[in-house]
């Protein structure tokens, strides 16, 4: 049976991906729905329509950032031949995707302002997405130590909250203005702690 009613008049795709953008630069709290509007391109009915509210239309801009962006940093973590080289790289390509001019600054799940009073789905998202790349970082770590890369008594949960907080440390820098060349420096240093085997 057709559907009834009216087309949409606008990509919701596209639409999406401004939203994302705006969410991204502003954070949740202080973007509004006229930002909205406006970056998207369409009116208060359709975008109602198509995402049923603001807080509906952060959570799948979340889901739309890891799905399109968080892949290219966390990728080498899969593909590189070590665990060293697969974190070295991640902060590598964390400093230039964090300082990409068509894109904010910054990581939008690690800048992402959620904190304010009733806005508990979003600021918990946001929370296990974090939470998420610690717990994969972790994952590499163990392997690494059951293929003996690292030393049986490496306590990988604390080194994936090391690393994962320098890289978050990158983010809230690239947002202060720091450029890639800062942030590749800071990928270096962090790579000179790692431990010995």
């Amino acid at each position: 049976m057709a559907a009834r009613g009216r087309p949409r008049g606008f990509d919701r795709e596209a639409a999406l991906t401004a939203a994302m953008r705006l969410f991204w630069q502003k954070g949740y709290t202080a973007t509004s729905m006229a930002d909205l509007y406006q970056v998207m391109d369409i009116n208060s009915p359709s975008l109602y329509a198509a995402f049923n509210s603001k807080e509906d239309l952060f959570l799948e801009a979340i889901e739309h950032y890891e799905k399109c962006i968080a892949p290219q940093l966390w990728s080498p973590l899969d593909t590189a031949s070590s665990v060293r080289e697969g974190v070295g790289e991640w902060l590598k390509r964390s400093a230039r995707i964090l300082t990409r001019q068509e894109c904010p600054s910054g990581c939008m799940v690690t800048l992402s302002n959620v904190a304010s009073e009733g806005h508990v789905r979003p600021g918990e998202l946001v929370k296990r997405s974090r939470q998420q790349g610690i717990d994969k970082l972790t994952a590499r770590l163990d392997r690494a130590v059951a293929e003996r890369e690292l030393a049986a008594d490496t306590d990988t949960a604390a080194l994936a909250r090391m690393y994962v907080g320098i890289q978050q440390g990158m983010s809230i820098q690239a947002r202060d203005g720091a450029d890639f060349a800062t942030l590749d420096a800071m990928a270096d240093m962090a790579l000179a702690l790692w431990p010995a085997k």
